[in-house]
């Protein structure tokens, strides 16, 4: 065995050699490319071989003896007999390495940088947080905190939390609820996640807006639910008698901004919606995601609010008001459900980061949230209005805008003609972010759902143009057969 070739190949590179050493010996072992039976160096010989430190043999032995690799013996260090076959161990693991049918319901049509490019769908202004007096509110709450606050926290989130957002949605979003029936979670998917697993079982019918929401479809699919996709139109989601026949147990809307066409749930709708939820024992789960930054008049009043004892579980997060990094968001049911939902996260909620919530409750008590929220409004108008200015000037004709009346992004469509897909990896490569409507398409595509979703919150409005100006020319040159 040439034991200076070993160390030379081990990984990693940046560990110790000693660290090396013990890597090396160890996979030679479990690969049996060192057989049972093998006596190995003395540790001074394999150190003079090596150039290393004696005292570096002489760990990588130990540890190696420790996990029952080596056996010490009046000969030497010897290798021991394995209680299993593992020369074909990398294989079998290889082979095995299969989703369950659950995981591979997950879907993920485009794959972005982790650092937002421009155009990102769902990114706030981050550069535009006020930092410094965030990072002082958290400081002065960690150190007011006591031993008891490293624990794992309330189910449900902490109480002061839960108050605060009660009391915004109340005189904000028209939400009728009590401190009891909002819970705390990491964000509208684990929202999502916990409304498939609690209000639903494997097999019963769940709609959601087509196209839509790649988020609720995933979580819907992975609860092993039998998934309906509703179409949309300029007033919203729009189920005909015909779905009707068979009636869901879930039913997900974004009727404040509908994700991704941005077309706003018509009241009519939206009461229909309520009726025929009542009548058939549905729930509606409304994410109203994008509901504090509406241009086109005062934000419209939730759908959880409209009738008293309305079938809806609301769901938001302030991934999209604050910053994504809090992963902090809210699931308000009805007050029958409160109790039992109460007791059901006893068991299987995510618990901690007590601190971060009560710094949150604080800037939300404050005005510190609503402030934030009207200087946003006005830098997101700015940057939606040079989006749109620009989208006229490099597109003209061949671009149509959608939805830009709320939220942080907008959708343009494109003749069908125009491959999407195709063009979104060409954008993505000039570093630009174009997620294709077609991938949010549920069934056979049409001329509706090709285009593309572009946020605008993260780009200024000196920098739009040069943006749009590239993303046209690429969809130019399809539009020209080039």
């Amino acid at each position: 065995m040439d034991y200076a070739l070993l160390l030379n190949d081990a990984l990693p590179a940046d560990a110790s050699r000693q660290q090396r050493l013990y890597l090396a010996l160890r996979a030679a072992i479990l690969q049996q490319g060192l057989a049972a039976g093998t006596r190995l160096p003395a540790s001074r010989q394999l150190a003079g071989e090596l150039g290393i430190a004696r005292n570096s043999v002489v760990y990588a032995f130990e540890q190696l003896a420790s996990e029952g690799l080596v056996n010490a013996t009046p000969r030497g260090t010897v290798v021991a007999a394995l209680p299993l076959n593992t020369t074909g161990l990398r294989a079998a693991q290889t082979a095995t390495a299969v989703l369950s049918r659950r995981g591979g319901a997950y879907r993920t049509p485009f794959r972005e940088p982790e650092t937002p490019a421009a155009f990102t769908p769902g990114v706030p202004a981050l550069a535009e947080f006020p930092m410094a007096r965030w990072q002082k509110r958290l400081a002065r709450h960690w150190r007011d905190a006591a031993v008891g606050d490293l624990g794992y926290g309330a189910p449900a989130g902490e109480p002061e939390l839960r108050a605060a957002i009660a009391s915004h949605l109340r005189g904000t979003r028209g939400v009728r609820c009590d401190n009891a029936q909002v819970f705390i979670t990491d964000g509208t998917q684990h929202s999502l996640d916990l409304c498939a697993r609690l209000f639903a079982d494997a097999g019963d019918i769940a709609w959601i807006e087509n196209p839509g929401y790649h988020g609720a479809l995933n979580a819907w699919r992975t609860a092993q639910l039998d998934v309906r996709g509703i179409a949309v139109d300029a007033d919203g989601i729009a189920p005909g008698a015909a779905d009707w026949r068979e009636p869901p147990r879930l039913i997900y809307v974004t009727p404040s901004h509908q994700y991704p066409l941005g077309s706003v749930l018509s009241l009519e709708r939206r009461l229909q919606l309520i009726e025929h939820a009542q009548r058939h024992g549905a729930l509606i789960v409304e994410d109203d995601y994008d509901s504090e930054f509406r241009r086109d008049g005062p934000p419209l009043p939730a759908m959880q609010g409209l009738v008293a004892d309305a079938p809806v579980a609301y769901l938001g997060t302030f991934s999209k008001t604050l910053f994504p990094a809090l992963r902090i968001g809210f699931l308000v049911v009805p007050v029958a459900l409160a109790p039992l939902v109460d007791a059901a996260l006893a068991q299987c909620q995510p618990r901690g980061r007590q601190i971060e919530q009560r710094a949150l409750a604080g800037f939300i008590r404050d005005g510190e949230f609503l402030a934030h929220l009207r200087r946003m409004r006005k830098l997101y108008s700015e940057r939606r209005d040079a989006m749109i200015a620009a989208i006229h000037r490099h597109f003209g004709d061949l671009a149509e805008v959608c939805g830009g009346s709320s939220g942080i992004h907008l959708a343009i469509r494109l003749p069908a003609t125009i491959p999407d897909a195709t063009i979104s990896r060409q954008a993505l490569a000039a570093g630009l972010v174009a997620r294709p409507l077609s991938a949010y398409r549920s069934g056979a595509p049409d001329s509706a759902s090709n285009g593309f979703i572009l946020g605008y919150a993260q780009v200024p409005a000196s920098e739009m143009d040069a943006h749009i100006a590239t993303l046209a020319r690429l969809v130019r040159e399809h539009a020209a057969g080039k």
